[in-house]
C-alpha cells in the first residue's frame, strides 16, 4: 500500500462510530457522542456513541440470551468453526479499510497494521476456530462401577475490556477462544480507538454469528467499563491494559458475583546480551526493534538493556546506526517506522519520564524530544540513555514510548538479578551463545515469556501473560487461552 493509496482509502472510509448490541448497529441510549482524535493530526476524526450502563445492560442481555436459548447456546463447535471461519475471511477481505481505521486512529504505521495487526487478528481468530472441534473432553479412571466424566462448559458471558496500542489483534486474541469455547461477549474497546473494534462487530453480524453474541459497547471506563465488571450477568472479564486498571477489575469482582477475571498488564522487560554473545549486528536489529517498534507503546518490549561491560561500547554504537533506520512520520505513508503517540497526556508523561532522567543523572546519548510539532499531532524521536542505575525511576516504571534504559554487568548472576529487579514480569529476552546459560537464565528470569536469542513474544500456539504485576488468572494465545474461558464440570454416573 503506498501513501496515495492509504490516503485515498482514508478520504473514502465510511467511519463506524455506533455501537453493536444485540444484533443492531446503533446510538448510545442517552444519544451522547465523544471525539475521536486522530494522534498524528490532532484533528478531529468522527464522533462515537458515548455508551453506559443501560448500554451495558442491554449488551448483557443481549449476550446472555445468545447463549442462553438463542442458537449459539445450542450449535455445535464444528458450526461455531464454520461461522468463525467466515468471519475471519471477511476480516481477511476488509484488510485495506481496517488497516486504515488502525493507522488513523491509533497512529500506528500502516506498514506494520496491514502486515501485522490485520493479518494476526485473522489467524487468531482461524487458530482458535479450528480448534473448536478438536479439544476433547475427558473420562476419568475411576474404576468399573461408575462413568465419571469430566466436560469443559463455556462461562457464558464474557467482558472484554481492550486496550488502544493493539486495539484490533487484542480483539482477535479475545474473540478467537471466547468464540471457540461457545461463549458470548461484550468488548469494550478503548476510548482513544473504538473503529476498528466496532467494525469487527459489525464484520460478525455480517459472517451470520448470532444476534448478540458479539457486542460493541465503545465509551469510557467509569461509564461502561466499571458497570461491565461490577455486571451480576457477566461471567468473566478479560482486560489488557494498565496494571492500575487492573486491579480494579479485581474488586468489582469481589464487590459483584466473583466472575472471573484474567489481566494482562504492563511490563518492565530486560533484553539480556551475556559476554558470549555473538553476531551483534543482529542483537542491535532486535534491541532496536523492541523498543521502537509502535513507538515502544507496547507491554512486552524489551525497555531495559542490560548488557556485559566488554560488550556495551560496540553494542550502542550498533544499535545508534540501527536508530537512523526508525524513520518517524506520517502513520500512512509506508515508509513511516515509528508513528505517532496516542494522545497529547501520554506523549507529556513520556517527555516527563525523559526529563526525570536527565535530572537523575543518566546520560542521554539518543533523542530525548517531541518532533514533527508542527503536524499537530504526538510524536516523540527515538530516545536511548546509557548508565541508567537500578535505582532510577527509568529502570523502574513503565515508560511505555520509544526509551530505551541502558544498564551493564560483569558477572552473569548480577544481569539475573538486575533483570528481576521489577514488580513486573511479562517478558524478557537473552542473547547468548551456550546453551546450558540459555536454558539456566530462562528458568531464572521470572517472566511469562523469555526469548532466547530474538526478541518476541512467540506466536498463536503459544500461551502469552505474566509474573508479578504483569499478570492474573491466565493466558492469551495457544489453548491455554480455552481455559479461561471454560469451567470444567464433573458428571458422576454409578453403574451399580
Amino acid at each position: 500500500m503506498t501513501l496515495t493509496d492509504a490516503a485515498a482509502i482514508a478520504e473514502t472510509l465510511s467511519l463506524p462510530t455506533q455501537a453493536v448490541i444485540g444484533g443492531q448497529i446503533t446510538d448510545a441510549i442517552s444519544a451522547k457522542t465523544f471525539a475521536s482524535i486522530n494522534p498524528a493530526t490532532g484533528q478531529e476524526l468522527a464522533q462515537i456513541a458515548e455508551c453506559g450502563s443501560a448500554d451495558v445492560d442491554a449488551a448483557v442481555a443481549a449476550a446472555r440470551s445468545a447463549v442462553d436459548t438463542g442458537p449459539w447456546g445450542a450449535m455445535a463447535p464444528a458450526d461455531r468453526r464454520r461461522l468463525m471461519i467466515r468471519f475471519a475471511n471477511l476480516i481477511d477481505a476488509n484488510a485495506a479499510e481496517l488497516a486504515t481505521l488502525e493507522a488513523l486512529e491509533g497512529g500506528k504505521p500502516i506498514a506494520d497494521t496491514s502486515s501485522i495487526d490485520v493479518p494476526e487478528t485473522v489467524e487468531a481468530i482461524r487458530w482458535h476456530a479450528e480448534a473448536a472441534d478438536k479439544v476433547y473432553d475427558q473420562i476419568s479412571p475411576s474404576g468399573p462401577g461408575v462413568v465419571s466424566m469430566i466436560e469443559r462448559e463455556p462461562l457464558g458471558v464474557i467482558g472484554a475490556v481492550l486496550p488502544w496500542n493493539f486495539p484490533l489483534m487484542m480483539a482477535g486474541w479475545k474473540l478467537g477462544p471466547i468464540l471457540a469455547t461457545g461463549n458470548a461477549v461484550v468488548l469494550k474497546p478503548a476510548e482513544q480507538t473504538s473503529m476498528t473494534t466496532l467494525r469487527l462487530a459489525e464484520l460478525a453480524l455480517e459472517a451470520g454469528l448470532p444476534a448478540g453474541v458479539v457486542n460493541a459497547v465503545p465509551g469510557f471506563g467509569p461509564a461502561v467499563g466499571e458497570p461491565l465488571g461490577r455486571h451480576g450477568h457477566v461471567d468473566g472479564v478479560t482486560f489488557t491494559g494498565s496494571t492500575e486498571t487492573g486491579r480494579e477489575f479485581l474488586r468489582y469482582s469481589a464487590d459483584s458475583n466473583l466472575k472471573r477475571v484474567t489481566l494482562e498488564c504492563g511490563g518492565k522487560n530486560p533484553l539480556i546480551v551475556m559476554a558470549d554473545a555473538d553476531n551483534l549486528d543482529s542483537i542491535a536489529d532486535h534491541i532496536a526493534t523492541s523498543i521502537f517498534w509502535n513507538a515502544g507503546q507496547n507491554c512486552s518490549s524489551n525497555s531495559r538493556l542490560i548488557v556485559h561491560s566488554s560488550l556495551k561500547a560496540q553494542l550502542l554504537d550498533l544499535v545508534l546506526e540501527r536508530a537512523g533506520d526508525w524513520v518517524v512520520g506520517d502513520p500512512l505513508d509506508p515508509a513511516t517506522k515509528i508513528g505517532a503517540i496516542i494522545e497529547e497526556a501520554h506523549m507529556a508523561k513520556i517527555l516527563d519520564n525523559i526529563a526525570a532522567a536527565n535530572e537523575a543523572g543518566a546520560e542521554l546519548i539518543l533523542g530525548g524530544n517531541q518532533v514533527r510539532a508542527d503536524s499537530g499531532g504526538w510524536f516523540v524521536e527515538p530516545t536511548i540513555f546509557d548508565n541508567v542505575t537500578p535505582d532510577m525511576r527509568l529502570a523502574t516504571e513503565e515508560v511505555f514510548g520509544p526509551v530505551l534504559a541502558v544498564t551493564s554487568f560483569d558477572q552473569p548472576d548480577d544481569a539475573i538479578e538486575l533483570a528481576n529487579r521489577t514488580e513486573y514480569g511479562l517478558a524478557a529476552s537473552i542473547f547468548t551463545s551456550d546453551v546450558r546459560t540459555a536454558h539456566l537464565a530462562a528458568r531464572r528470569i521470572q517472566a511469562g515469556t523469555v526469548t532466547v536469542n530474538c526478541y518476541g513474544e512467540g506466536d498463536i500456539t503459544t500461551p502469552f501473560g505474566g509474573y508479578k504485576l504483569s499478570g492474573f488468572g491466565g493466558r492469551d494465545n495457544g489453548l491455554a487461552a480455552h481455559e479461561q474461558y471454560t469451567q470444567p464440570k464433573t458428571i458422576w454416573l454409578d453403574l451399580s
